[in-house]
């Protein structure tokens, strides 16, 4: 089907994974072990869940957890390891999962699903702390369970549950045994137990600004609906809960659709959150979309707004895509032909900073906002990102204005007052005690530092969170939350079955 919203765009095969059209009821199947006789046995094994089981891998061969500690507002998470041997038909049996020793309330178990992995990392990379660099099918989705609660142990074939605790600080300190069982009817066929003590502390509040780019355009075309229609805004909505969940506090606010990761001359679905009209060349500005954004943050615990970037990525060249009501006419006024620093684009945005800032000054909500000039500029771009900045400095100076970079310079002349450098390029940044210093990684850092490829160990992917302590880091970026693009964003791609936008980047 075809994109209402942009009709350049060929969807691919699109699976909408809603629970409205998935199931009705959470009716269980009965569990159904192989027949007797058949020699059937199961093997388990509850393990970290820095752990990635394959299909093809042993049991054997991963370290049982049997003890852990956590604070009394902290989410734990493990993973139940199950196979089955001995069995010739049929290939796998479907269990009940118990889970016993925790408040049910606040127990959650998903099945660790496999996804198609064809490019894991790029063939120049030398490093050795991979997984595997060969294409495959690599654990990465956490599903929910069907059945009413059933699953498949399959014949030599590993598999995992996830097994997450969040107790909200509701759960007394103290010394829990848990058991987990596969139960076919009231017998236990496989058990294993894990004590979990709950300290008597919690974790302060989160301080540190973390924000991954969150891509309103992409739920828009994965799911078909209308840009800011209201099925639109409850999809928007459900995943900034789960982003805020998963320590997401800053949220990127497409007052303008998003001017990254888009090919010269393209543009992705408008999503600008702005209403802007044209009347005898006046512009005036119409915030009730906004308003609505920042109710939904409020609702869902979102602390801050990342304003979407003012000019375009790599240079800062050119002004955005900009839709506005001309003379009762919808039309893109800005956009790829539009000088970053021409009279009319630069007129433009300092009659909407202003308006803006009045805005959210009034609602008390403008300290709450981050700035952005242009995303990644290089060495070759300082002057021109200079420039840009002049046009809205004096408007914005009293606000943190920050962008993804990796050349010092930028820092050292005084240009990006909060620069945020990649990890990989971090170290003159540290050096020099960079205040409040923020860091990111993206596609291209793959090589001796952390990053989040499915290829990768996930105690690699983690090990992020003691250098942020160690060094001091303020804020994280990421830039794909929910990117579900080819590269340039010339075409969408499904998430669950394209890890890397057909080809483009290292999967994850």
């Amino acid at each position: 089907s075809n994109s209402s919203t942009n009709p350049n765009l060929n969807f691919p095969l699109s699976l909408d994974f809603s629970p409205k059209i998935c199931y009705t009821k959470a009716t269980q199947i009965p569990a159904a072990p192989p027949p007797k006789g058949s020699l059937a046995m199961f093997k388990t094994k509850l393990v970290s869940s820095l752990e990635k089981p394959f299909l093809n891998s042993r049991i054997e061969d991963y370290k049982p957890l049997s003890f852990i500690r956590m604070m009394k507002n902290q989410r734990l998470s493990f993973q139940l390891l199950h196979t089955g041997v001995g069995f010739d038909a049929p290939l796998r049996a479907m269990l009940a999962l118990k889970i016993e020793g925790l408040p049910a309330e606040y127990v959650t178990a998903r099945t660790v699903e496999l996804v198609p992995v064809a490019y894991p990392i790029y063939p120049e990379i030398e490093d050795s702390n991979y997984i595997s660099k060969e294409p495959g099918l690599y654990p990465d989705w956490l599903q929910p369970l069907h059945y009413g609660g059933v699953i498949s142990v399959m014949k030599n074939q590993l598999r995992a549950v996830w097994i997450q605790f969040d107790p909200k600080g509701n759960v007394p300190a103290g010394s829990y045994t848990v058991t987990v069982s596969l139960m076919a009817g009231e017998e236990a066929l496989a058990t294993e137990s894990l004590t979990i003590e709950v300290l008597n502390a919690e974790l302060p509040p989160q301080e540190m600004k973390v924000t991954q780019w969150f891509h309103c355009d992409c739920l828009a075309n994965y799911y078909h609906c209308e840009p800011w229609s209201e099925r639109h805004w409850e999809i928007v909505e459900n995943f900034a809960r789960t982003a805020r969940e998963n320590g997401i506090n800053l949220l990127l606010t497409p007052l303008f659709t998003p001017a990254l990761d888009t090919a010269v001359g393209g543009e992705r679905t408008t999503t600008q959150l702005l209403d802007i009209t044209v009347t005898n060349g006046e512009y005036s500005f119409g915030f009730d979309k906004l308003d609505r954004w920042i109710d939904m943050c409020d609702r869902v615990g979102i602390e801050f707004f990342e304003i979407s970037h003012l000019f375009t990525q790599w240079g800062a060249a050119h002004a955005p895509k900009i839709m506005a009501t001309v003379d009762g006419e919808y039309k893109k006024i800005f956009g790829w032909e539009s000088a970053a620093t021409g009279e009319e684009y630069s007129t433009f945005l300092r009659a909407f900073l202003a308006a803006f800032l009045d805005h959210m000054k009034a609602r008390g909500d403008d300290k709450r906002c981050y700035f952005h000039i242009s995303d990644e500029p290089n060495e070759t771009q300082l002057e021109s990102y200079k420039a840009a900045k002049a046009v809205v400095y004096d408007l914005i100076k009293d606000y943190p204005i920050m962008d993804a970079l990796s050349n010092f310079e930028f820092f050292k002349q005084g240009i990006v007052p909060l620069p945020i450098p990649s990890n990989d390029h971090v170290e003159p940044f540290i050096e020099a005690k960079v205040p409040g210093l923020w860091t990111y990684y993206c596609c291209g850092q793959l090589s001796g530092v952390s990053n989040r490829m499915m290829a990768m160990p996930l105690w690699r992917t983690r090990s992020i969170g003691y250098q942020f302590y160690k060094y001091d880091i303020a804020g994280f970026l990421q830039w794909g939350y929910n990117f579900y693009n080819t590269c340039g964003s010339i075409d969408p791609i499904n998430p669950y079955i394209d890890a890397c936008g057909e080809y483009w980047v290292p999967a994850g």
